[in-house]
């Protein structure tokens, strides 16, 4: 796990060569630092590449707050192709981002999206227009689908909607905000009726609430 960046730049230099890093040995990859990643730490003779056999992938994006959020997640694309279980927290990553980095991805089972539904001053500005990513072979999500659903994450779960034959999951957890998430939940029953076991709804009141104080947030 790389919480910081001083881990992340100790791992750097203790492991200059991908090919000998012990991360091949590592099936969970959990970022929080996204920050600072660069664009070179994707390239062959990077970091992440030392990353080929991890299942599960975690990114944390609650400290993402600066003018290069756009290109925090590229240089995840693709890292492992047999990356099953991808977690994201999205805080202002943008939309269109989070959905090319799961598109990336074929043999995606089990996805996790979290954030916060407020808007953030200075930060949580609109997504900007991003060509989405046309995959031959799109991910199928047939294991557990867990979303809590908010201004950023209901265009991700749209789009996956709009893409047949991606959203079968068996497993179903979902958090409702507001009215929006409401229909988006019953979007989501009507598509995936067919193979789910188990659905988890629940409630934020908390939310709920503060949307009500304050309708514009």
């Amino acid at each position: 796990m790389f919480d910081i960046e001083q881990n992340l730049i100790s791992w750097k230099k203790k492991f200059p060569d991908p090919s000998t890093s012990p991360a091949h040995y590592a099936e969970t990859l959990h970022v929080c630092c996204l920050h600072a990643v660069t664009p070179a730490d994707a390239d062959a003779s990077g970091w992440i590449r030392g990353f080929s056999r991890v299942v599960n992938l975690k990114l944390d994006g609650y400290r993402a707050y600066t003018e290069d959020v756009e290109t925090f997640l590229v240089p995840f694309h693709g890292i492992s192709p047999t990356i099953k279980s991808l977690f994201v927290y999205l805080a202002a990553l943008p939309p269109s981002q989070v959905l090319n980095l799961i598109l990336s991805f074929p043999f995606l089972e089990h996805l996790t999206l979290a954030g916060d539904n407020l808007t953030i001053s200075n930060v949580d500005g609109p997504d900007r227009p991003s060509t989405t990513i046309q995959p031959s072979n799109p991910p199928t999500l047939t294991g557990s689908l867990e979303l809590h659903p908010g201004a950023r994450i209901r265009p991700i779960a749209h789009r996956l909607l709009s893409m047949p034959g991606v959203i079968h999951p068996r497993n179903l957890t979902l958090t409702v905000c507001d009215e929006e998430d409401h229909l988006l939940v019953g979007a989501l029953l009507g598509e995936c009726s067919d193979t789910l076991e188990s659905l988890n709804i629940r409630y934020d009141v908390f939310r709920m609430s503060i949307r009500y104080l304050h309708p514009y947030q």
